[in-house]
């Protein structure tokens, strides 16, 4: 089992920035490739980002390419997602997630093995 706990959510205005975390415990934190998803009210679940094990290679879905940043510090058990340029459409629940995959691309909600309760981020116009 992994535990995963968000933090760093809130209420920004558009053009802001927020650096969302994601502490992990139990199974080891380097097996698995980390990404981040978000749900606005009455969407479904959204890929927003991955990183692989190592931390070298990531990916991103293309409506947040160039204003965000995932990385990851294995010694500390823990992923960041650093949003620049924030925009109301960015406004959703943001959730972590592990993958035994390990790799960085893509992901789906199901290939994803394990959830955080998410973290909420509001965009103000």
């Amino acid at each position: 089992q992994v535990q995963l706990v968000e933090s760093g959510g809130g209420l920004v205005q558009a053009g802001g920035s927020l650096r969302l975390s994601c502490a992990a415990s139990g199974r080891t934190f380097s097996n698995y490739a980390m990404a981040w998803f978000r749900q606005a009210p009455g969407k479904e679940r959204e890929f927003v980002a991955s990183i692989d094990r190592s931390g070298y290679y990531t990916y991103y879905t293309d409506s947040v390419k160039g204003r965000s940043t995932i990385s990851r510090d294995n010694a500390k058990n823990t992923v960041y997602l650093q949003m620049n340029s924030l925009k109301p459409e960015d406004t959703a629940t943001y959730y972590c997630a592990a993958s035994f995959r390990a790799t960085a691309r893509m992901y789906n909600t199901a290939e994803c093995d394990y959830w955080g309760q998410g973290t909420q981020v509001t965009v103000s116009s």
